[in-house]
């Protein structure tokens, strides 16, 4: 290969990359979010600095069911996102996230320094109920449930999209091969051509298992507020860094 077609390839390994060149079109993409109130000080030894928790106490625990995902194919997600605030602005920084599809996993990490990793997600409707699961290593570590299309929350079309256009922010950190830091960011990001097709509440209920390779249970159930249930056609671009912890 020469100098041009290395730098040419969209990812590794070279002679098949785990994914294309973004940025990456999701359709039918089906959100299940349990709103709770957990404990002010775990809540701020998750958040890196300088990051700051709303104060608000609250965590939203979601699954995503994906099955239309450009680039990445059909998978399911799980995982755990905790309302922040950056030079005044409210943002939502992603703590955990785990997903059974190596693609996405892989792409993730490497782009935008999503905290993925390899799980078993289950997002279904079971008769009444919306009923989310996260199993790792063989064992059940989260169960989330939700009365299935209660209040329908589309009041005002002309604000369906807004819940997506948060700005989302992750902790990026890849070692250099000398095993020193060599990312160490803050990088945010912003879904663009958001099309909310559904949007739904309604009362909720959440478990979490203590577990030392899916620690979701760290972020103790205090007070479960509700749920929401949603599905939305998206794009997921590129990021920017906004702070960066080596320079």
């Amino acid at each position: 290969m020469t100098p041009d077609e290395i730098l040419s390839l969209p990812s590794m390994p070279p002679g098949n990359p785990s994914y294309p060149t973004g940025p990456y079109r999701f359709l039918d993409r089906e959100y299940f979010i349990v709103v709770y109130e957990s404990d002010p000080d775990a809540i701020r030894r998750m958040v890196p600095e300088p990051l700051e928790p709303d104060g608000s106490n609250q965590v939203f625990y979601e699954w995503i069911n994906m099955p239309d995902s450009s680039g990445f194919g059909s998978y399911q997600e799980s995982g755990v996102v905790i309302p922040c605030r950056f030079l005044g602005e409210d943002v939502n920084y992603t703590a955990m996230m785990f997903l059974n599809d190596e693609p996405p996993i892989s792409a993730g990490r490497e782009i935008w320094g999503f905290p993925k990793r390899w799980g078993e997600p289950r997002l279904t409707v079971e008769t009444d109920t919306l009923t989310g699961t996260l199993d790792y290593a063989g064992q059940t570590v989260a169960m989330g449930t939700m009365a299935y299309k209660h209040e329908n929350l589309i009041k005002d079309p002309a604000r369906r999209n807004e819940s997506l256009k948060k700005t989302q922010v992750n902790l990026k950190l890849l070692p250099c091969v000398s095993g020193e830091p060599l990312v160490a960011q803050l990088v945010a990001y912003n879904l663009t051509e958001i099309d909310v097709t559904f949007n739904y509440g309604g009362p909720a209920r959440l478990h979490l298992v203590p577990h030392v390779n899916a620690p979701v249970a760290d972020l103790p159930v205090k007070r479960v507020i509700g749920g929401r249930h949603f599905k939305a056609d998206l794009t997921l671009p590129f990021g920017r860094v906004i702070h960066d912890y080596l320079a």
